[in-house]
């Protein structure tokens, strides 16, 4: 359909959509909270706790350039560039917090719903990728000052794999995010970095 919907009916569109996302994984992070104990399974890592404004910063439009492994788990220093922008918005008073993302050398999108737990005081990232339609398992943390440290497990090519994000907030205008493997939460690789840049700065 060609007609586009007023601002106000994609405001309100945009609300309706973050707030069907929080129900649908308020399950989800219900079941992570009475199944996690304070340290990543397997690991003697504790898992962050943080504040339901570890994400405020974020809010707003951004350009970031990636840099991603194109072999994973042999050592390699061979990088593909590229890059994205995306959007973040917040949503429910702050305890969701969501940006969508659009890759346009690579073809797809990709939107990661945050979720803080306010019994724990953690915060869960959720990651979903248009290319397949996936809502992969959560990491789980929070932040401590400007660097935030999440913490999950899931599969690499159907290996268990440990999952560590860390984000840095540099300033205003710029932050840093990374993700890191591991098979046994001791030695951990790093995969995929993104340096954002707001939009204007």
């Amino acid at each position: 359909m060609s007609t586009s919907a007023s601002p106000s009916r994609r405001r309100l569109l945009a609300d309706a959509l973050a707030g069907a996302a929080a129900l649908s994984l308020a399950p989800l992070a219900g079941a992570a909270a009475r199944s996690a104990t304070a340290t990543l399974p397997g690991t003697d890592i504790a898992l962050p706790t943080g504040d339901v404004h570890d994400f405020d910063f974020f809010v707003g439009d951004w350009t970031f350039r990636n840099r991603r492994l194109k072999q994973r788990w042999i050592g390699s220093q061979d990088w593909d560039e590229f890059p994205a922008s995306l959007r973040c918005e917040s949503r429910m008073g702050g305890i969701v917090n969501l940006d969508e993302g659009v890759f346009p050398t690579k073809g797809w999108q990709g939107m990661t719903v945050r979720v803080f737990n306010l019994q724990e005081k953690r915060w869960y990232l959720y990651w979903i990728n248009s290319s397949t339609g996936q809502l992969f398992p959560p990491v789980a943390g929070g932040f401590d000052g400007d660097r935030g440290e999440f913490y999950g497990d899931d599969t690499d090519d159907g290996r268990p794999i440990k999952v560590r994000f860390r984000w840095t907030r540099v300033d205003a205008d710029h932050a840093r995010w990374e993700q890191a493997f591991s098979l046994d939460g001791k030695a951990w690789e790093t995969n995929w970095t993104m340096e954002h840049t707001r939009v204007g700065a």
